[in-house]
């Protein structure tokens, strides 16, 4: 399909292809988060236009006042001018163990609970170590779609990676296609998102506990990025030391860790801290090549000692004071760090039905044979159009997304949608513009 140019589209057609032209973008469609950041922005203020920005997965709601308030008080006693334990402040590391045990009921020592700066440093470090433990164990696997960002840190590390797409290996047909790449003897640690980043998807039990016990199998240690924790709307998870439970592998292998994310279900992206948390098996694991590299063999001393030290000499004093008043707050139940989040359910609900009501179809729609969620996320698709087509058409219309290509899906006809900056005064102009598109190319 060629691009309407007889038409007036909502932001002028010239500006935006001519932008597009000086970004040296050679291709819209496989353009990174970041570069497409930086052209809507060009865009915006060259047009004087606002988009309905879907492309970024930042947080959209004001960050606790919880945190804020005992980061000031922190900063005015002092902490700025010491130097933080690597291994996290002691409280900080207490309540992040609460928090697994009243969240996941997973029971962990607090010397395993590390703050880190945010979940991109946990994963980084994890990768450092994880392709170190054994020379015949060299790549890391990951369950797709995911975060582009984290097989982008791969290659910086020059670490190998394979990939699969589990839209077609739901259930019990994830057992056979995941045991087909851990039987080479290759893979070191299975990574994935859960919820998933891009497509919501949400694992079930039966499928953590494959994973789990394949891991376990194969001595592969599991990492679980969980940056949308308890963000399945579908369960109520935001009361502490009840049931339901936040989803895990953890229950299923002693191989795991878990990164746990502060930017979006406590909206602290700014802060950039995180939370690391190590089973106390694997903690206290001793590694031969370890000890030929570093001189110690214990897992978890290699990783904060060594690794964590060499990255960034631990997390900003300030952050931690303000991530454990939250986290305080909420293991003692007098803060739902969930239901602050919840608006995003809604917002997505709105925009699904706005997309698929102009020609639109939703990509990745069912867990197993339950609908998805609605969530941070969700992904789109229109008719005979590829993904990188739609992505750049939609550019014209002000609405930004990123495409499924770059986040390992083989769906390359979808784009992912990400909801926390569209706000609510928005769906009128995104009800306009999906009409139009729908009317132009329908």
């Amino acid at each position: 399909m060629e691009a309407i140019t007889n038409k007036k589209t909502p932001i002028n057609y010239t500006i935006v292809k001519d932008l597009i032209a000086k970004s040296g973008i050679k291709n819209i469609g496989k353009a990174s988060i970041r570069e497409l950041v930086s052209l809507i922005n060009d865009i915006e203020r060259e047009t004087g236009e606002k988009f309905i920005r879907m492309e970024m997965g930042v947080p959209g709601l004001p960050s606790p006042e919880i945190g804020i308030n005992a980061e000031i008080a922190a900063l005015q006693s002092g902490v700025a001018s010491k130097y933080p334990m690597i291994d996290g402040v002691t409280h900080l590391k207490i309540e992040i163990a609460r928090f697994v045990k009243n969240f996941l009921n997973i029971t962990v020592n607090s010397k395993g609970c590390i703050p880190t700066v945010g979940s991109m440093q946990g994963g980084f470090a994890a990768f450092l170590m994880l392709t170190k433990l054994n020379p015949n164990k060299d790549t890391v696997l990951f369950i797709d779609p995911g975060f582009p960002v984290q097989k982008q840190q791969l290659d910086v590390l020059d670490k190998k990676y394979e990939t699969f797409d589990v839209y077609k290996y739901r259930g019990e047909a994830l057992k056979e296609k995941l045991e087909s790449y851990l039987k080479k003897g290759t893979i070191s640690t299975i990574l994935y998102s859960n919820p998933n980043n891009p497509s919501w998807i949400c694992f079930s039990e039966k499928e953590l506990q494959i994973i789990g016990e394949l891991a376990t199998k194969y001595d592969v240690i599991v990492i679980e990025d969980m940056a949308y924790f308890a963000m399945d709307f579908r369960k109520d998870y935001s009361k502490p030391g009840q049931p339901p439970y936040q989803p895990t592998v953890a229950n299923y292998t002693d191989n795991w860790i878990l990164l746990i994310s502060s930017s979006k279900a406590f909206s602290y992206a700014g802060q950039r801290v995180g939370m690391m948390v190590i089973n106390d098996q694997l903690f206290k694991k001793s590694y031969p090549t370890l000890n030929e590299i570093y001189g110690n063999p214990l897992f978890g001393h290699n990783l904060i000692y060594k690794v964590l030290y060499a990255l960034s000499s631990g997390v900003t004093h300030s952050a931690q004071y303000g991530l454990a008043a939250m986290l305080k707050a909420v293991n003692d139940g007098t803060f739902d760090f969930v239901s602050q989040v919840k608006v995003y359910g809604k917002r997505a609900h709105i925009m699904k039905k706005l997309f698929t009501e102009n020609g639109f179809s939703i990509v990745y729609d069912k867990d197993e044979e339950k609908p998805l969620a609605d969530g941070f996320y969700f992904t789109f698709s229109y008719k005979n159009m590829s993904g990188e087509e739609l992505l750049e058409k939609l550019l014209y219309y002000g609405i930004s997304a990123i495409s499924l290509a770059i986040t390992g899906s083989e769906r390359t006809e979808g784009l992912r949608a990400c909801v926390s900056q569209v706000d609510e005064s928005q769906f009128a102009d995104l009800e306009n513009r999906l009409q139009q598109f729908n009317s132009d190319y329908s």
